[in-house]
């Protein structure tokens, strides 16, 4: 039964409304061959499918993207590289990249509005490109941002500076490497959720962000929750 069908059905009394969003939600894709798009992710959980990007032949993504433009009007790629992007801007002209996070978007109607407030803090300017990846993600869905960088533990007087600042936020996205101790920081600061997000920065036993990771994970802080190593996007 297609989207017609339901409605129909729903107007003339033939199906109740319940029936029908579990008709209209419960898996509909569109199959690609290569790909099969997830166009009912929306209705299911509240954001359309987005794009990761790394290790993608151009010729499959520009197929995605097309695509999911067709079916949401606009789109979100995380770790794009450039020359990804340079292919890609051959047909979507108005693609907007950022090297920094490797964000690409492409959109054919207007921005959303944006509401709310996240902070993203990071404890070092090499944690950046990873918050990027978390700012970015959040105002593509809605989100205003306040990005605060640069105020790891090893100089807590920085991020003490900046408390009054992080308490406005709804909701904090604390980006550490090295030892990660920043989260749990925040945690004993603020009354908000904290999103921890261990990152690959660090020298040899900080083992790619593992020993971030399980700092995180071990946080005596409440309301913190944990992703995974450089997952700006998942936070």
């Amino acid at each position: 039964m297609n989207v017609k069908d339901i409605v129909h059905k729903i107007s003339t009394g033939e199906l109740e409304e319940g029936e029908a969003v579990r008709l209209l939600t419960q898996g509909s894709f569109s199959d690609m061959d290569y790909a099969k798009i997830d166009t009912s992710r929306k209705a299911r959980t509240g954001f359309p499918e987005v794009i990761f990007c790394a290790g993608k032949e151009n010729a499959f993504l520009s197929g995605i993207v097309k695509k999911l433009l067709e079916t949401e009007g606009r789109v979100l790629g995380t770790r794009a590289s450039q020359e990804q992007v340079d292919f890609l801007r051959l047909q979507f002209p108005d693609i907007r990249y950022d090297p920094v996070s490797r964000i690409m978007t492409v959109q054919t109607g207007q921005a959303v509005q944006l509401e709310g407030l996240v902070a993203v803090c990071t404890a070092g300017t090499a944690d950046i490109r990873v918050a990027e990846e978390a700012a970015q993600t959040a105002e593509f869905f809605g989100t205003k941002v306040d990005r605060i960088y640069d105020v790891g533990v090893s100089g807590i007087h920085r991020l003490m500076s900046r408390v009054d600042r992080i308490r406005e936020a709804n909701c904090v996205v604390a980006v550490a490497g090295m030892e990660g101790a920043l989260p749990s920081v925040l945690g004993g600061l603020v009354t908000r959720p904290v999103i921890a997000v261990p990152t690959s920065v660090g020298y040899g036993a900080n083992f790619g962000g593992l020993s971030a990771l399980l700092t995180m994970i071990n946080s005596c802080a409440n309301d913190i929750a944990v992703v995974n190593i450089d997952n700006g996007y998942g936070a």
